[in-house]
């Protein structure tokens, strides 16, 4: 036991470090490695007697019925060796299992008995919380005692088949579920343990059945499983209570953790976000450049940077302005220009007269230089679509293609790989692509190359720089009315109508290019501190694996 309490610091650091903890003192525990061997115990197949005995007192006074016949356990079923005064046993030959109660909907009633079901066991305990009572008459053998183990034995997810609770003292008689099993021993409080290793798991996972996600009461009954002395469960079942214990006081102790770092990154950034515009982006960078390495160690807090360079970047508190830029209004008017030019060679409609601009809809004050705008003052959808089946050589591009909040392609396919055939839009380099579709609609891109898009995404025509436009559309400025779009109507996707009232904030040109400049430098540093966070987790992971195989093939003492 030394050499595994060293350890729960590396547990700590890891990623999953905790879980793989717990799964690492249940496996040494089915081993026979958590605690010595007595000599002077009573060997588990004393103890088997004593529960056959039991078992035919029981089915001579008609209390149970007599069980089939159980095939001994073979070699080959055998995982491991175990102990001096251990036994492998199928689970069978400790106790009885019955199925439960078959009931229909209009059985159900607010006055009938409380049915135990998959979603009464919640992290392993009973929870009354939820309880469905049904009006039908229930035999003895769908009704609970105290201290049976209820097993969760079919579920639509094959995870959650196996999950078990001990049934506590009642405050009134409940039957169990159809889909549920109890188990009946008197070393249930060992078995409870069992159920929840590694090695039960492993054991179920591996059986068939016509249905894939369940565990029959044969499958039940026949698992093979280790049998400690009686004495020596009672010493496990204590070391391990007393080592969960501490990997719940180390849960919550990273849960303050992060939720502190989370917090602190929260109250810094806020503030920065308000402080005043003649001096928010010397602070900004002053902050950005001296906090990437204390603050930044989680991946959540990494995620809510991003948003915050974002949110800089739009508000005009990135990087510095300059006097000499021309204004947002002179590049207005430059696109404007180019609008009628466009309209008369008959290359863009007419575009409709944009509402004018609210002081309720302004989310903040932008420098003088900046102008508030409507999204379609310096964007068109440009939509053509087509047939994919006739371009199966094309690239495609859908919303599942995208990264959400970053805008990186995460494949490349061809349409026909992407199996589409009904309509698509056409796209051209350059151009940015945004689904529209809930609920992909953080998901934007600039086309790297022509293709095909998903009839789900709006191609989108900028009169601005791109990549300045994609980052605006990736912010929270953006997204904050594009869920209150999502609000205020029922269909799945975002009409061209709400796009095209979006308010968005425009800089000029010049500072446009440094603003994405230094976007893309801040989010590499940020992709940097990912893979740091990556490379570390994996260290720990690494070394937690290390020490799980080494304690695999030790004696724990």
């Amino acid at each position: 036991m030394k050499l595994l309490e060293h350890h729960f610091d590396t547990a700590f650091d890891a990623p999953d470090g905790i879980k793989k903890l717990r799964e690492l003192i249940l496996t040494l525990a089915m081993q026979g490695k958590l605690v010595p061997q007595d000599p002077n115990d009573p060997p588990a197949s004393e103890l088997l007697k004593e529960i056959k005995a039991e078992e035919k007192r029981l089915i001579k006074e008609g209390k149970i019925k007599e069980p089939k016949p159980l095939p001994k356990v073979t070699g080959d079923e055998v995982p491991y060796t175990l102990p001096k005064g251990w036994q492998w046993v199928r689970l069978g030959s400790m106790g009885s299992t019955n199925i439960g109660l078959t009931y229909s909907p209009s059985d159900v009633s607010e006055s009938g008995i409380p049915v135990l079901r998959s979603n009464n066991i919640q992290s392993g305990m009973l929870d009354l919380s939820n309880l469905k009572r049904v009006a039908v008459e229930v035999k003895q053998s769908v009704l609970v005692q105290e201290g049976d183990l209820l097993i969760c034995a079919r579920n639509g997810s094959r995870a959650l088949v196996g999950k078990t609770a001990m049934i506590p003292a009642l405050p009134e008689a409940m039957a169990f579920g159809a889909f549920m099993a109890i188990f009946r021993s008197k070393i249930n409080p060992f078995l409870l343990r069992f159920i929840n290793s590694p090695l039960f798991r492993e054991m179920i996972d591996e059986v068939n059945t016509v249905t894939i996600n369940q565990i029959t009461q044969e499958n039940l009954r026949s698992t093979v499983f280790p049998l400690p002395p009686l004495n020596e469960q009672s010493r496990i079942i204590a070391k391990i209570d007393e080592l969960m214990a501490r990997c719940d006081a180390l849960e919550k102790l990273r849960t303050e953790r992060d939720a502190q770092r989370l917090a602190v990154h929260t109250t810094v950034v806020r503030q920065l976000l308000n402080v005043a515009d003649t001096d928010g982006h010397i602070q900004a960078r002053e902050f950005l450049g001296q906090n990437f390495g204390e603050l930044y160690t989680v991946k959540e807090n990494v995620t809510e940077l991003r948003k915050a360079i974002l949110q800089l970047a739009v508000m005009g508190k990135l990087v510095p302005q300059d006097s000499n830029d021309p204004p947002a209004s002179v590049l207005l008017k430059q696109i404007e220009v180019e609008k009628k030019r466009l309209v008369k060679e008959g290359k863009i409609k007419e575009p409709k007269p944009l509402l004018m601009i609210t002081a309720e809809e302004i989310p903040f004050e932008l420098s003088a230089e900046w102008a508030w705008i409507r999204f379609f003052a310096v964007n068109d959808v440009k939509s053509e679509l087509v047939s994919a089946s006739d371009f199966p050589d094309e690239n495609q591009i859908a919303p599942d293609s995208i990264e959400k909040g970053t805008g990186r392609l995460l494949f490349n396919r061809s349409v026909s790989e992407s199996g589409a055939i009904g309509p698509n839009n056409r796209f051209y380099k350059g151009q940015i692509l945004y689904s529209k579709i809930r609920p992909s609609l953080n998901k934007v891109t600039i086309a790297p190359y022509d293709g095909l898009c998903s009839a789900d995404m709006y191609p989108i025509n900028t009169y601005v720089n791109s990549a300045y436009m994609h980052q605006v559309m990736l912010s929270e400025v953006f997204l904050e009315q594009v869920r209150l779009a999502e609000n205020r109507v029922k269909m799945p996707k975002l009409n061209l109508e709400s796009l095209s009232q979006f308010v968005i904030p425009l800089a000029p040109l010049a500072e446009q290019h440094r603003i994405v400049a230094k976007i893309d430098q801040l989010m590499s540093m940020c992709d940097t501190l990912e893979q740091q966070i990556d490379a570390a987790g994996a260290t720990q992971s690494a070394l937690l694996a290390a020490m799980m195989a080494q304690y695999g093939g030790q004696q724990c003492a």
